[in-house]
Parts: C-alpha cells; sequence; structure tokens
C-alpha cells in the first residue's frame, strides 16, 4: 500500500494546507492500492512562489549546468527504472512487458534526447545589428493524464529544464505513483529547490489554480480536447502561453496495393496497445470497399488472438484506468450496435473468465460509416472501427471529416502516392507504413487536438520567449 499525502514543493515533501485524501484504485483489481492528497489553491500559491524565487537563478544558469543536471537525471532514472515501471502497472494497468519496455522507456528517452539537443541548440542570432536572443519564458504549470503517464511528464520537464524554466506539476489524481517516482528522481539528481514542485489533485482544485494563476507564464495541457477547452478559458484572464495535446480519432487509410494481412493485423495490434488508451491510436481503418470482406477476416482473427487479463502475467493488454472509463466505453460499443455497425469480434462485457478488474473485450466493428458515434468520438479504449471507401480521395477526405487533427497513418506500396496522401492529411504527424517511433518527429495536432508541439527540438521553443536587443551589434565597434 503506497502513502503518497505529501506534496513536493521548494525541494521538500510537505504536507497539504488542507488535507484531503483520495484513495487509489489499481484497475487490474479493483482494491485500494494507495492514497494521495487533493491540493488545492493554497498549495498551488507556494508551488508557484517556489518556482518563481528559483527562476531567478535557473533561469539564467548556463547550458553546461543544465547539461549536466540533465545528465545526472538520465543516470538517477536508469537507477530506479524498474520502481517506475512498477508504479505504471500498478496505477494503470499496463501490462509489466509494455511498462518495461514502453512506457517507461519512453521516459527515460526524453531526458536523453533533451541533453543532446541542448548541447547544440542556438539561444542567439545576429540579424544586422539585432541580436535575437530566446530566453526562458519563466514559471510553468504542466497538468498531465493517465494513460501515458511518464511519457507526458517528461517530454515536458525535459525541454523546460533543458531551456532555463521552472515549473509547477499535477499527475493525473488516476494514476500519480509514477509521478512521485519521478519527483524524487529529480530529487536525488539534484534539481535545484523550486525548480520543480508537484501538487497531486483534481482538475477542480488544482488543474484550474494552476490554469489561472497570474505567477504561471505558461500552462501545457495534456487530456481530452473537453478539459482542454476549460484550461483555455481559465489562462485566458491573465494571457499566459497556452499549449495542448489534446483528443484524436486518427485515419488508418490502407492503399489499393498494400499488403493488407500485414497492414491490417498491424493497424489492429496498434490499436490495441495499451488497452487502446493512446489519443494517436489508428482506430479508424479505411480499407477499399472491395478488400473489406478480407480486411474483416484479417481483423477478427488478429483481434481475436489478442490476450487480456492480469498486467503482472503475460497477458498482451490489461484493464483500462477505472470504472468510469470502463463504462465509457461499453457505453460507445452500446452505440455502435445500435446504430447498425457491423460488430465483428469482441463486444460488451469483460472478458471470458475475468470478473474483476476493468477489462474491455478487444472490439472490431466493421461497415461503419463516418456519421456513426464510434466514428467520431474518442473511445479511448481497445476498438476499432473498419470504413471502406472507393477512390483514395474520398478516403482522404472521410479521414480528414474530424473535429480531431493529431496523427494519421497510411499503408501501400507506390511512394507518390503515399506522398500525395500524406500530403492532404490535416493532421499533425502522419504515419508512413509503420514506421518506428521518431523522438525527433514534433508531436502535437491540427484542429481540437490541440497547439503547440512536444518531442524534440521543437519543443525547445514552446518554453522559450523572443527578445530583441537592437544596435546590439554595433557595441563590439563602439568598444
Amino acid at each position: 500500500m503506497r502513502d503518497y499525502r505529501k506534496f513536493y514543493i521548494n525541494g521538500e515533501w510537505v504536507d497539504p494546507i488542507e488535507p484531503k485524501s483520495l484513495e487509489v484504485i489499481n484497475p487490474a483489481n479493483e482494491q485500494v492500492c494507495g492514497h494521495i492528497s487533493l491540493g488545492s489553491k493554497a498549495d498551488v500559491d507556494l508551488a508557484v512562489a517556489a518556482a518563481q524565487t528559483a527562476f531567478e537563478t535557473f533561469g539564467f544558469s548556463s547550458r553546461e549546468e543544465r547539461i549536466a543536471l540533465l545528465e545526472r537525471i538520465v543516470a538517477e532514472y536508469k537507477r530506479r527504472y524498474n520502481d517506475m515501471a512498477a508504479a505504471i502497472t500498478e496505477e494503470m494497468g499496463a501490462p509489466a512487458s509494455l511498462a518495461q519496455q514502453a512506457q517507461a522507456a519512453i521516459g527515460i528517452a526524453h531526458f536523453e534526447s533533451a541533453v543532446g539537443i541542448l548541447k547544440n541548440f542556438e539561444f542567439e542570432q545576429m540579424k544586422g545589428t539585432t541580436l535575437i536572443v530566446r530566453e526562458p519564458i519563466g514559471v510553468c504549470g504542466f497538468i498531465t493524464p493517465w494513460n501515458w503517464p511518464v511519457n507526458q511528464m517528461a517530454c515536458k520537464i525535459a525541454p523546460a529544464l533543458a531551456t532555463g524554466c521552472t515549473m509547477v506539476l499535477k499527475p493525473s489524481e488516476i494514476a500519480p505513483f509514477s509521478g512521485i517516482v519521478l519527483a524524487e528522481i529529480l530529487h536525488a539528481a539534484g534539481v535545484p529547490k523550486g525548480v520543480f514542485n508537484l501538487i497531486n489533485g483534481d482538475g477542480p482544485g488544482v488543474g484550474a489554480a494552476i490554469s489561472s494563476h497570474p505567477g504561471i507564464e505558461l500552462v501545457s495541457f495534456t487530456g481530452s480536447t473537453r478539459a482542454g477547452i476549460e484550461v483555455a478559458k481559465a489562462a485566458a484572464a491573465t494571457v499566459k502561453r497556452v499549449h495542448q495535446e489534446l483528443g484524436g480519432k486518427s485515419p488508418n487509410i490502407l492503399l489499393p496495393d498494400t499488403d493488407f494481412k500485414k497492414s491490417v493485423a498491424s493497424g489492429v495490434k496498434h490499436v490495441m496497445q495499451n488497452s487502446g488508451q493512446s489519443c494517436n491510436a489508428p482506430t479508424r481503418m479505411l480499407v477499399p470497399h472491395q478488400n473489406m470482406e478480407e480486411v474483416i477476416a484479417i481483423a477478427k482473427a488478429t483481434a481475436d488472438s489478442v490476450t487480456v487479463g492480469d498486467p503482472n502475467g503475460n497477458s498482451e493488454i490489461g484493464p483500462v484506468v477505472s470504472e468510469l472509463q470502463w463504462n465509457k466505453i461499453q457505453g460507445l460499443i452500446k452505440k455502435g450496435i445500435e446504430e447498425g455497425a457491423t460488430l465483428v469480434t469482441g463486444g460488451l462485457g469483460r472478458p471470458e473468465g475475468l470478473d474483476k478488474g476493468y477489462y474491455v473485450r478487444p472490439t472490431v466493428f466493421a461497415n461503419v460509416t463516418n456519421d456513426m458515434t464510434i466514428a467520431r468520438e474518442e473511445i479511448f479504449g481497445p476498438v476499432i472501427s473498419i470504413m471502406g471507401y472507393e477512390t483514395v480521395d474520398e478516403a482522404i477526405a472521410v479521414g480528414n471529416d474530424t473535429p480531431y487533427g493529431l496523427a494519421a497513418y497510411v499503408q501501400g506500396k507506390d511512394p507518390a502516392q503515399l506522398r500525395y496522401v500524406a500530403s492532404r492529411l490535416r493532421a499533425g504527424q502522419v504515419n508512413i507504413n509503420s514506421a518506428g517511433m521518431d523522438l525527433m518527429a514534433p508531436f502535437g495536432g491540427y484542429k481540437q487536438s490541440g497547439n503547440g508541439r512536444e518531442w524534440g527540438d521543437l519543443a525547445f521553443y514552446e518554453f522559450l520567449e523572443i527578445k530583441a536587443e537592437i544596435g546590439y551589434g554595433k557595441l563590439a565597434a563602439a568598444e
């Protein structure tokens, strides 16, 4: 049983100003596995004050100092790697193999990539006699979700530290353990007092206070589009910079010349990974009408082969994160059936043999049209919708017919056609032929999938202000 009722403020573990505890539920067995405290505006005020004081020195730290700090974080993260993976499995149900090989791994990767980028990043540039300077924006507020918890914390914290910013983090109250482990890593690595602060809590109690706080210059939020809108509204009064990575309903266009056996299987597996709880999952598979029956057979066989069960065992997917999430997914599966989509496999209820835990049956719908609820709403579960098309241009139009634009996928053999489709898809990332992850590729969305970019060198710019020192170049001549 984990007891994490203290907050990390100004380099110390402190009690909340107004004690209020929350039980954390293990989604695999529905049992209480720990306790945290729910913070308040008063706690946020303390953390922001600490971050403001720390910025007076850390904001002027040298590149070399920050490189050394990030390298110490990487070393300490490696020492605590197994602790991080175990925390993720317990808090949100990721299978131990996924937590080890992907969830914990991507967290450390962001710190490692930040080191490499920082070594060569240009903070200053002369244009004529004007010096263009990129300076740290100041105190940042981070609000992060539960689905890839350390990934979404690290991809904000690493570039913020690299550029000289200080910060206040609110991890998800549903999956808070990994945030505590990360705070312990940062403390042991010697992050200066006040540079990093952590307050647990919910959206109304802490998230809103961070978003609206006049002492915070930037708020970076990852989560649902609905919640992102509220963050933006709360931030508007103080005219702070708002960075958001929100929902997605990503199309996966399988071109007529693709290897359907390979592409369908990989597409289904991608959706099922992490129990479908990935904002960039390719949940709308678009295939030529003439290949629909072939695709349905492959998709069914693939989904039926996915093992669901105890995340500490050998199952490919574990539970979804909470009862609330489980109920939402069940409601959307029911909606798909009611609206006339063909239920190929899966469906309502828990998988056979699992009567406890928030497990969802790997589900495939076919003959889905883009006006159906399951094609419009982000389900965030192991559910895929197969849709037919006549022409490639129709597939592109359907793919773009969504309020979201986080990611898109295209599979095929003809390079010219692949480039054509990729150029016309309205999404922040377009993955071609299941290309592997690229840490330097900017991550973020078009439309209601958010604004700004994370990952790689472009993430650094989100945390920098631009100053023009006019006449700077003439000073040398005057000396």
